[in-house]
């Protein structure tokens, strides 16, 4: 299940699962079926099950919450450092052109932090911090019309005939020329 701001269940969420599986550790010291405590705590009988080898194996208090699934890895100072350094631009480390793309943010993380981030986990960490895409209001004063006229006018054809022609087909996978 994913969850606004790529982040996991609240607190009081969390709670109140913690409090669903206690209740449950209580009902299987009683000796209560797990069919039947899903029911009364509107779980999933696979959850019941889950949480009773837990409980089997250390108790109630294996069944208490472990706090959140991850801490995001940089913090709130990392982040201000990362984000003055990307207001210094990319040239300033080492790129030719102005362009922030996520793999070159990832490389800023990895240099100055010497934390490893995926480019989907670069782009949560932005999006997450307030970041958002940005598309350029122009053209680029190297854009070469002419190049590109030349890629619509050979290339795109070529792409284009490449896909699988459309046909009748049938609804059944195994048996396409059945009646």
């Amino acid at each position: 299940m994913r969850y606004p701001q790529g982040g996991g269940l609240t607190a009081e969420r969390q709670q109140f699962r913690e409090e669903l599986r206690l209740q449950a550790a209580e009902r299987f010291a009683r000796g209560e079926a797990s069919s039947v405590i899903a029911k009364d705590l509107r779980v999933s009988v696979r959850s019941v099950q889950r949480w009773r080898q837990m409980w089997g194996e250390g108790g109630p208090r294996a069944l208490r919450s472990q706090g959140p699934a991850s801490l995001p890895r940089l913090s709130e100072k990392q982040f201000a450092q990362l984000e003055a350094e990307l207001a210094k631009g990319p040239a300033a480390h080492g790129w030719e052109d102005q362009r922030w793309t996520l793999s070159r943010v990832k490389t800023v993380i990895g240099r100055r932090f010497h934390l490893t981030y995926t480019i989907q986990g670069v782009r949560k960490l932005l999006v997450r911090n307030g970041w958002s895409c940005q598309v350029p209001a122009r053209r680029a004063m190297e854009r070469d019309d002419a190049a590109v006229a030349g890629w619509i006018k050979e290339v795109w054809p070529c792409t284009e005939d490449s896909r699988r022609p459309v046909e009748p087909g049938s609804s059944s996978r195994t048996k396409p020329d059945s009646p």
